[in-house]
C-alpha cells in the first residue's frame, strides 16, 4: 500500500509539474489552430494577399495569379513556351483546353484562397469585428467574401456553400451555381450595409493602416468594388431570359468611373518573394521551366492590326506597354498548342519578365513591363472594365449612343492607366503620346463614326485587350458565355473575331471533342475526403471540365 501511495504521489506531483510547464508553454506559444483571439487589424492585411497569391507555411500562391497562368491559355492570352516543355501536364495540356488530372493541385489556387487563405480568417474578422463594432473591417470582410465566392463559382461551378466552415464535419455538400450567385449578391448587399456605417468604433486611420496594400482605407473604393462585383454578376448571365441590362447599368454606375477608382493589389517588394508581384521576375512564375509562357498570336494580332475581323489595320500604341517585341522589334505571338513552332528565332516573342528571346536563362534584373514586374500593381477591377460591362448592357438594351460613349471612355481610360502606372521598361520611341492615342481612337475600325457601327465584337475585344494578364478569369467568363465562337448578330461573324479553338489532335484527348467550361475542385482537399460529393456532381469523370456551368446557359 505504501508503495502504491508513493507512486501516486510521484504521479500527482509529476502531473502538477507537467501541468505547470504546459500552462507556461501555452502562454508562450499559443496553438495557432485554436481560437486564439488576435487583433483583426493584424489578420486583415493577409486577406489582401489572398487576392493575387498569398504565402503560408501550409502552402503558397493561393489566389488568382497561379490559376490565371493556366486559364490564360484557354483564352489565348499566352501559351506554353515549347511543345516539349518540362512538367508533364504543364506542357501543352492546358493550351489544348485540357483539365487537371491525377493528384495535381493545378487550378486549385482560387479554391484554396477561398476556403483556406481567407476562409476562417474572414469569419473571425466578421465575428470579432462585430463584437468590437469595427464596421469598416466587417464590411470589407464581407466584400472579400463576396468576391471570393464569385471568383470560385465562375471557375469551379458547384461549390460548398452552407457547410463550408462547419468544423464538426469531415465531408461537405455542394450547392449549385445558381444558389451561389444568389449568395454572392446577398453578401454584397450585406457588405454595403456595414460599409455605410460610421458609428461604433469605425476608425479611418486604423482601417487605412490595415488596408494599406489595397484600397488605402477608402470606404468609397470598397463600395465601388462591391458594386462592381454586382455589375459582373448581372452581366455574366446575359444568356438567360432573366437577364437585366438595367441591373448591370445600375451597378456599373455605382462602381469605378475613373482611374482613381481602380481597385489594385500593391506589393511591398522587400526582396522577399512573398512580398512581390506573383508575375515578377523575382518569383520566377512566368518564366520557369515548368510554366514558361509567351504571348499568343490572338492578342498580338488584335493589337497590331493584323486580325482581319477586328481593328484591322489599327496599330495599337498600347501593344508595347503590355506585350513583348521580338528581336526584329515587332510584336508576334505563338499558337498556344504549337509553342514556338513556325516562328524563326528573330520572330519569337521575348519573355514577359526580361529581354530573353528563346532561353530560360534569364538575368535576375527586373526587366519586365506592365504587370510583369516585382512591384507592379495588380489590378483586380478597373474603370475601363466596368465601362465595357456597361457598354455591352447598353447595346443589348438598344441604347446605342450611350453604348458608344461608354465604349469610347473605356478605351481612353485604359490608355491613361497604362501611361500613369505601367510605363516602366517601354522601348524608347514606343511611348504612348497624345497624338498616337488620338490617331488610334480616330480610326473608325476601332471607334465607329456613328453608333450604328457599334457591335458586340468591338466591345468584347476591347474589353479582352483591357483585361489582358490580370483579368484572365473575367475574360474566361465572357468567352464561355459567348461559347467561344458564338456569332455577333450585327455582323454574323464570331463575337471573338478570328478566335480559333483547338480541334482534332490539338484538343486535349480527355475532352471528347468538347471545349473547357470549368475546372475541377482542388485536389488536396476535395479528392482526398469528399469523394461521395464529387461522384454525385460528376467530378470524378475525365471530361468534368467540359461541363458547362449554369451562368453561361440560357
Amino acid at each position: 500500500m505504501k508503495k502504491n501511495f508513493k507512486y501516486l504521489l510521484i504521479a500527482v506531483s509529476g502531473g502538477l509539474l507537467f501541468g505547470s510547464c504546459a500552462k507556461k508553454l501555452d502562454e508562450a506559444y499559443p496553438n495557432p489552430n485554436a481560437g486564439v483571439r488576435q487583433p483583426i487589424e493584424k489578420i486583415f492585411p493577409s486577406m489582401i494577399g489572398s487576392l493575387v497569391g498569398s504565402s503560408s507555411a501550409a502552402g503558397s500562391a493561393y489566389g488568382l495569379a497561379a490559376d490565371a497562368l493556366l486559364v490564360g491559355r484557354y483564352v489565348q492570352y499566352w501559351g506554353t513556351y515549347a511543345v516539349t516543355a518540362v512538367g508533364g501536364n504543364l506542357g501543352t495540356q492546358y493550351d489544348r483546353m485540357g483539365g487537371t488530372v491525377g493528384a495535381s493541385d493545378n487550378l486549385g489556387s482560387v479554391w484554396a484562397a477561398h476556403y483556406y487563405g481567407m476562409g476562417q480568417n474572414l469569419n473571425r474578422i466578421i465575428e470579432w469585428g462585430s463584437e468590437e463594432q469595427k464596421w469598416d473591417f466587417v464590411g470589407a470582410a464581407w466584400a472579400l467574401r463576396a468576391w471570393s465566392l464569385f471568383e470560385n463559382t465562375n471557375q469551379y461551378g458547384d461549390m460548398i456553400l452552407r457547410e463550408a466552415f462547419n468544423t464538426s464535419l469531415q465531408t461537405f455538400k455542394y450547392e449549385e451555381q445558381e444558389e451561389v450567385y444568389d449568395s454572392v449578391r446577398a453578401t454584397c448587399h450585406r457588405a454595403i450595409s456595414f460599409l455605410i456605417r460610421t458609428d461604433g468604433n469605425v476608425n479611418p486611420t486604423n482601417f487605412a493602416a490595415s488596408d494599406f496594400y489595397f484600397n488605402g482605407g477608402s470606404i468609397d473604393k470598397w463600395k465601388k468594388f462591391v458594386y462592381g462585383i454586382l455589375a459582373r454578376s448581372y452581366a455574366y448571365v446575359s444568356n438567360k431570359s432573366t437577364y437585366s441590362a438595367d441591373s448591370v447599368i445600375k451597378y456599373a454606375n455605382l462602381s469605378c468611373k475613373i482611374n482613381v477608382d481602380n481597385i489594385t493589389a500593391k506589393f511591398a517588394n522587400t526582396g522577399i518573394t512573398g512580398t512581390s508581384n506573383y508575375y515578377g521576375n523575382l518569383r520566377q512564375n512566368v518564366n520557369n521551366a515548368n510554366t514558361a509562357i509567351r504571348q499568343a498570336a490572338y492578342i498580338a494580332d488584335l493589337m497590331t492590326g493584323t486580325n482581319p475581323g477586328a481593328f484591322t489595320g489599327a496599330a495599337d500604341p498600347r501593344a508595347f506597354y503590355m506585350l513583348r517585341e521580338n528581336l526584329n522589334g515587332t510584336i508576334k505571338g505563338i499558337t498556344p498548342w504549337s509553342g514556338m513552332t513556325g516562328l524563326v528565332l528573330a520572330e519569337r516573342p521575348r519573355s514577359f519578365v526580361s529581354t530573353g528571346a528563346d532561353t530560360l536563362g534569364y538575368p535576375n534584373t527586373d526587366q519586365g513591363r506592365y504587370i510583369f514586374r516585382n512591384n507592379a500593381e495588380f489590378p483586380i477591377m478597373t474603370a475601363s472594365e466596368i465601362l465595357f460591362i456597361k457598354a455591352e448592357a447598353e447595346l443589348r438594351k438598344g441604347l446605342r449612343a450611350a453604348s458608344l460613349i461608354s465604349y469610347t471612355q473605356g478605351i481612353s481610360l485604359h490608355f491613361d492607366m497604362l501611361v500613369e502606372k505601367y510605363s516602366t521598361n517601354v522601348a524608347p520611341g514606343k511611348e504612348i503620346t497624345a497624338a498616337n492615342k488620338a490617331a488610334y481612337m480616330a480610326n473608325t475600325n476601332v471607334i465607329p463614326a456613328t453608333d450604328a457601327g457599334m457591335t458586340l465584337t468591338k466591345i468584347m475585344l476591347q474589353k479582352y485587350i483591357a483585361l489582358f494578364g490580370w483579368g484572365v478569369h473575367a475574360t474566361w467568363a465572357d468567352m464561355r458565355r459567348y461559347h467561344y465562337t458564338d456569332l455577333d448578330p450585327s455582323t454574323s461573324q464570331q463575337v471573338y473575331a478570328g478566335f480559333v479553338v483547338p480541334s482534332g489532335t490539338n484538343l486535349y484527348t480527355n475532352n471528347s471533342g468538347k471545349l473547357v467550361y470549368r475546372t475541377r475542385p482542388r485536389y488536396n482537399s476535395e479528392y482526398l475526403y469528399n469523394i461521395p460529393e464529387l461522384q454525385r456532381i460528376g467530378a470524378l469523370l475525365n471530361d468534368y471540365h467540359t461541363r458547362e456551368t449554369w451562368f453561361s446557359k440560357p
